[in-house]
This record gives structure tokens, sequence and C-alpha cells, in this order.
């Protein structure tokens, strides 16, 4: 089943999932995916920072209402930029995995604001969690899409997309059926899982053996 228009209008971070995460049995027949496949990107297509030939790539399944995520993004995820991805080492692609309904309707505005400011709209939406992931949502998604310039009927109509929601739900299962992701965080650095937020001491630790000395 897909999340409807009206739980993203109405979501809320206690709403439940609208379509089931695989179960244990069924993760569990994934097998270790080629580089070639988690590259390939899904249908709405990937959001890349970073040189396309860097020695390091990096894909990052995260959803918005998930607290580790966000632990992430503001403690590690700054370091990562400035030491690695600003300097050509690693290439850095992140991939939605919504939760619930309400991490897709971010996840959603994150993806309606102009393209060359997604990365920011993802920084503010994790910076301000707390803010948004409340019983009443919309408002302060609101606020923040105005942040980017949308109005309030362009905000209104990038919630109702349902061909962005099927696009996200797609990378979703696919990651779900295919890569073993079942939580969040999840992180391949060149092809190797890691499960849960990393320190960027943690980070360095599974960069460093690719690079060049």
């Amino acid at each position: 089943m897909r999340f409807t228009r009206r739980q993203l209008l109405e979501g809320a971070a206690v709403l439940a999932l609208s379509f089931a995460l695989l179960g244990p049995d069924t993760l569990a027949l994934a097998q270790s995916p080629s580089t070639e496949e988690l590259l390939q990107p899904g249908p709405l297509g990937d959001k890349v920072q970073g040189k396309a030939d860097a020695p390091v790539t990096i894909i990052e399944y995260a959803s918005m209402t998930c607290s580790h995520c966000a632990d992430f993004h503001v403690k590690t995820y700054p370091a990562l930029k400035e030491r690695y991805i600003d300097t050509g080492k690693v290439r850095y692609i992140f991939r939605e995995f919504p939760l619930d309904p309400l991490a897709a309707g971010a996840a959603m505005l994150a993806r309606c604001v102009p393209e060359d400011r997604y990365f920011a709209a993802v920084d503010v939406l994790f910076q301000q969690r707390e803010k948004w992931v409340v019983q009443k949502p919309i408002e302060p998604l609101g606020n923040i899409a105005k942040q980017f310039g949308l109005t309030q009927q362009q905000f209104e109509q990038c919630l109702s997309n349902q061909s962005l929601l099927d696009g996200m739900d797609a990378v979703r299962q696919r990651a779900s059926q295919k890569f073993g992701v079942n939580s969040t965080p999840t992180f391949f650095v060149n092809g190797k899982i890691q499960r849960g937020a990393m320190s960027i001491e943690e980070l360095e630790k599974l960069i460093q053996p690719h690079l060049k000395s």
C-alpha cells in the first residue's frame, strides 16, 4: 500500500506505516549487492555531492524523522563534507528511506525546493527536527518550505504529488528487498554495509583504507 495524500497532510510522528517493511525472514534472503546494483539510481534520480571519480562512495539511506539520522547529520556530516566530500575524496549519495508518512512528507518537501538547495533543505529539516516532528507538523513544515521560497500552494501541491511519493517508495522497497536495509541510517561505504549513526572518527576508519597514501 502507498502513503495517501490524507496521511501526508494530516501526518504525525506517531502515524503507523501504511506499508509494511519486509519481515526478517525476507530480509535474510537479501544478497550482498554488487557495486553496479548499488549505484543504480531510483526513478527520481540520486542526490549526490562530491566528485564522480572520488575513490570512496558513501550511500546513506535515511528517514527524515529518525533521531539517529538527525544526530549523524548535525554532528558528523559537516566534518565529512569538509574533510572528504569537498576535497574530492568521497562521493556522497543521499537516498530517502521514509519510515512513516511524516518522514515521507519531509523528504518530499526537500525534493520540491530548488534543486541546488536540496541538501540545504535536508540540513534544515534535520537541524529543526524537534519543531516539526510533532502532532501537528504541517505548519512548521510549511514554515520551512517558505524559507526555501515555496508558496503555500506549492507546498500543498508538493505533499500531494503521488508520483514523487511513489518514486521514494520504489527506492525504499528496492533497498529493503535487495540490499537488506531495514533501519536508518544505513550506509554503504564502497559497497560494504554499515548500520547506525557513526562519529567522524568511526567513519574515517572506513574511508582511510581506500585512499592512496
